[in-house]
């Protein structure tokens, strides 16, 4: 029998640390390891090769920790490294195990919040630029029209400490407003980055009354238990002892300064290189 082994998740920075929050609110039994790619975040603005590069050794790390099954936290390695890492890579890697992202749990949902069928999306340059979400949403609700909007400024003034300070809102009303500009009739808005629900009264402030916004943390996690009642030759091998255990690529200190903000909850962490 394969060694049992922890489930991973993989953000760029923090942000997947508001992800790895709600599956660990939803499914407390099973050993969890978060691993932040810091020193080379925010992945937003780089390049497919580039996101795609970083997020397969990363895979390759959790999988070296007998890691069954790997989230992707993260809306632009879920964009521009998924597809490729579960067609190319995972058949020569390890064909018994499992990479999942967070784009489409919420593809698969999303088009049932809206009545007025116009959906908007706020997420990075690089989530934009693939039109994932355009493509996933398009396969199961056909009659939805998808908005998208880039707010390259937010992670920066995230992950900087900055989301607080009154600077802060000129951003975020920035990109709705661009956002409500392409269609007025927008009545469900996505925070299609994990780095976003820290600044979600922000974006409510600057929203029109009435509009939906959703965040995916909770989503993911509804997704990921359904997932496993459905494979349970995955769900088998995932320890379950309720350890949790976390890894940065950077300094360990400001990690774990700025984690406790995004998963709610002190932590430590270890170092890790990838190259």
């Amino acid at each position: 029998m394969p060694e049992k082994g922890p489930i991973g998740v993989f953000d760029s920075g923090y942000g997947g640390l508001t992800v790895l929050r709600e599956i660990v609110e939803r499914l407390p039994g099973y050993d969890y390891i978060y691993l932040g790619d810091n020193a080379r975040a925010p992945y937003g603005s780089r390049s497919f090769q580039t996101v795609y590069r970083y997020t397969l050794q990363s895979v390759k790390w959790f999988f070296d920790q007998d890691c069954p099954l790997v989230i992707l936290a993260c809306n632009t390695a879920s964009a521009k490294a998924l597809r490729s890492i579960q067609q190319k890579d995972l058949p020569g890697m390890d064909s018994q195990k499992r990479v999942l992202g967070v784009i489409r749990p919420t593809s698969e949902i999303i088009g049932t919040y809206s009545d007025s069928k116009h959906i908007g999306i706020l997420a990075t340059a690089g989530t934009v630029a693939s039109e994932s979400y355009v493509i996933e949403i398009e396969k199961f609700f056909p009659g939805v029209k998808v908005f998208q909007q880039a707010c390259p400024m937010w992670v920066p003034l995230v992950e900087n400490d900055e989301y607080n300070n009154q600077g802060a809102d000129f951003f975020v009303k920035k990109y709705i407003d661009e956002l409500m500009d392409q269609s007025p009739a927008i009545d469900t808005i996505l925070l299609a980055c994990t780095h976003y629900p820290l600044i979600q009264d922000k974006i409510r402030k600057y929203t029109p009354a009435g509009i939906q916004i959703l965040s995916q943390g909770a989503i993911v996690a509804d997704s990921l238990a359904d997932y496993l009642q459905r494979h349970p030759e995955i769900e088998s091998r995932i320890n379950a002892a309720g350890k949790r255990t976390f890894y940065t690529t950077d300094s360990t200190e400001d990690f774990n300064r700025h984690a406790i903000q995004f998963y709610g909850a002190e932590v430590g962490s270890g170092h890790v290189d990838l190259e």
